[in-house]
Order: C-alpha cells, then structure tokens, then sequence
C-alpha cells in the first residue's frame, strides 16, 4: 500500500508543480504584453493611450467637465476644468498609477461653486441634447460634447461628426439666457 501511495503522492506533486510552472508563463506573459514599449515614440503613444483610458474611467467625469493632457516623455501634464475638486484629485492619481510615469503636473482648474452656473448647465444640456440633430451625441457614458460654464460664460468643448453639428451646438448653446458669452471650441472628427 505504501508504494502505491507514494506513486499517488508524486503524481500530486508533479501535477501542481506543472500547473504552478505553467501559470507562471501564462503570467509573465500577460505582464509582456501589459508592459509599456521600450521605444521611446512607442512609448509616448502608448503612454497616451493610457492616460485618455485613466481619465475616462474616472468615475466623477461628467459632461460638464473637460479633461485634456499633454505628454513629454514620461511626464504628463494634466488640463482643463471640472466641477468637483475630488474629480482633479482622482485624476492626478490615477495617471500616476501608470506605469512609467515620473511626473504629474496637475493643472486642472476647479470651477467655482455657483448655483447659477449650475442653473446654465442644466439649461445648456437641455438645450444641446435635446435638438433632434445632436441627441446622438448624448449616447454613451461620457458624451463627445462637454459643457463648461464659469461664471455665465460657457465654452463647448469635445468633437463632433461634421461641421454643421458644430455649428448647431453653437447656436442652441447661444438660445440659453442667462449666458454672459459661448465659446464654441468643438471640434470636427471624421472619423
């Protein structure tokens, strides 16, 4: 009985040692593919890339902030507006989680707290979002057109579809009264 027992005993051993060993390979293959290329332009796109997918997960991001970077080797600076400051802060962090990142230069600009410039976000979402023309845009979790109010003045930030939406954003965002000025920043993807 002793013998059969050390045979099972051994086969037990050589089974979870191959698992063991295989799910390593598996591992490090998974952290290869993971990992940040060596090359340096590589590096910047793929840095890139991480950073746009970091921000959009953010779980505060809305529609009415806007959130933009720069890259430069391995530093990125961090732009743009938000209404919440723990939204600058989970930013801040989470591109710094990243592998391969030095630095982060924070410059997101927190907006201030304004129950009528809350008042024009409501007015201009309304006003965007609901012309028959631009309601595609509002699908998604984070819709393409960002509405940013400070202090009656609002600008559009993001892309849209073709010129024509651009320029009807641009005019429903000019029909909400209460608006000091609208800067129409959106931009034109073809893609």
């Amino acid at each position: 009985m002793k013998p059969m027992l050390r045979k099972f005993a051994t086969a037990l051993l050589l089974m979870a040692f191959t698992t063991t060993l295989a799910g390593t390979n598996l591992l490090a293959a998974t952290r290869e593919k993971d990992q940040a290329p060596r090359d340096s332009a590589k590096y910047e796109a793929w840095l890139t890339k991480e950073v746009r997918h970091e921000l959009v997960m953010l779980p505060w991001y809305s529609i009415f902030d806007n959130l933009a970077y720069k890259v430069e080797g391995n530093k990125v600076i961090l732009i743009g507006q938000v209404v919440k400051p723990v939204l600058k802060d989970d930013a801040g962090r989470a591109v710094k989680n990243i592998e391969g990142v030095e630095a982060v230069d924070n410059q997101i600009e927190v907006l201030p707290v304004s129950p009528m410039d809350d008042q024009i976000r409501r007015a201009e979402f309304r006003a965007i979002y609901g012309y028959p023309s631009l309601n595609r845009y509002a699908q998604g979790a984070v819709p393409p057109i960002h509405i940013i109010v400070k202090n009656g003045h609002v600008t559009l930030e993001g892309a849209v579809a073709n010129e024509a939406d651009k320029n009807v954003a641009g005019i429903q965002a000019n029909s909400v009264p209460n608006v000091f000025s609208v800067t129409n920043n959106l931009r034109v993807d073809n893609d």
